[in-house]
């Protein structure tokens, strides 16, 4: 698996030296930001991988991933 950098320190997955620690990471286009591709199974969350998108800068995307703490 990659390395993943992250400066969210608030999410579940965030790791020492800004590392993603997350098994699945989910990257999406902002026009669906608000859009909920995840579904819950036993505890799990399974992501909806079936559509594509295009994005022509990073700017164009978001972390689905993240999952804030719980204090």
């Amino acid at each position: 698996m990659p390395i993943v950098k992250c400066s969210v320190s608030n999410c579940t997955y965030w790791g020492e030296d800004n590392n993603c620690i997350a098994d699945l990471i989910m990257v999406e286009i902002d026009r669906h930001s608000k859009k909920d591709f995840k579904a819950e199974f036993t505890g799990e969350f399974a992501y909806d991988t079936r559509h594509q998108d295009a994005a022509v800068s990073s700017a164009e995307t978001c972390c689905h991933t993240f999952t804030p703490k719980q204090s």
